[in-house]
């Protein structure tokens, strides 16, 4: 296979859907982190990456969101951060064969720096690295940190992985709407965020998550103004909902498939789902960007 960024230069790129609602919807008891199955249950793991590269899949995400040690400890020895992440790339890497890339996932840490909190830029930025280290050694093909709120712990996330290894990273913040437009959960606008991510060395920039496609397309317009770097837009199928007890997406694999053309128009070069998405939602992505494209 090229190398990613030269695919990405090429052509638009689709990556994977949901990882954590999948293995819930699969068995994953409630309130339980995904990456336990990476220890307790592999070969359900690696059936999930399986059947996203059957979809069409190009990229697939490591099961590995929540595994910094800050995450980790609570249920694991921090001592196995490195062993955790190394496995969960395995895993997808075992999945891709030579028909996809494998991207590295690193979440949100869920602590806060100083003076917020207690966590110093120093021991954040070495979470990141040693998660990173052990991303790459299970055979990342690029790392893709995301879902990230705030901005400084964000662009940490990207010095830390460019501090220990030369592969793409692309750099993912969540946005939701207000008055004052679309901010991140600590106020961060899109322009100040896409700004501080690629002077702090990623190679592409992008959104997952949030509320849902209509809202991602205005936020890719918002990155397209101010990106010089590809955007990548991997959005929610809708707002979750509990429904007799069930965490529902309403939005289908056929909805969100209709509006990826506008996504695209808007600015999107690497596209997927996140939360509430499917295999389902990754063929019939494929099946549009293929008509999009001009292929059978």
């Amino acid at each position: 296979m090229k190398p990613f960024l030269e695919l990405v230069a090429s052509e638009i790129v689709l990556f994977d859907g949901a990882i954590g609602t999948m293995l819930q919807a699969r068995g994953l008891p409630a309130g339980d982190p995904a990456e336990k199955w990476v220890i307790e249950r592999p070969e359900e793991v690696v059936r999930l990456h399986r059947d996203y590269v059957e979809a069409g899949a190009q990229v697939l995400t490591t099961n590995s969101f929540g595994g910094t040690r800050f995450k980790l400890s609570n249920w694991l020895d921090p001592s196995r951060t490195r062993e955790l992440n190394r496995r969960a790339a395995e895993l997808a890497r075992e999945a891709a064969r030579d028909e996809a890339y494998v991207a590295g996932s690193v979440g949100p840490t869920g602590a806060f720096l100083e003076p917020l909190g207690t966590v110093s830029r120093e021991e954040m930025k070495e979470a990141f690295a040693e998660q990173v280290s052990g991303l790459v050694e299970g055979g990342a093909d690029l790392i893709i940190i995301e879902t990230q709120m705030d901005i400084q712990e964000a662009v940490l996330a990207v010095e830390a992985a460019r501090s220990v290894c030369h592969l793409p990273i692309i750099a993912n913040m969540t946005y939701n709407p207000g008055r004052a437009g679309y901010r991140t959960l600590m106020g961060n606008t899109v322009a100040e965020c896409v700004q501080a991510l690629e002077e702090a060395g990623a190679d592409i920039v992008g959104s997952n998550c949030g509320t849902g496609i209509d809202d991602m397309i205005q936020v890719v317009r918002e990155m397209k103004l101010v990106a010089s770097r590809p955007i990548l837009a991997e959005p929610n199928a809708g707002l979750p909902e509990l429904v007799n007890g069930r965490t529902v997406y309403r939005e289908t694999a056929e909805q969100m498939a209709g509006k990826l053309p506008a996504l695209i128009e808007a600015g999107a070069r690497v596209v997927g789902g996140c939360c509430g998405t499917t295999p389902e939602h990754t063929r019939r992505f494929r099946q549009k960007l293929d008509e999009v494209q001009g292929r059978r």
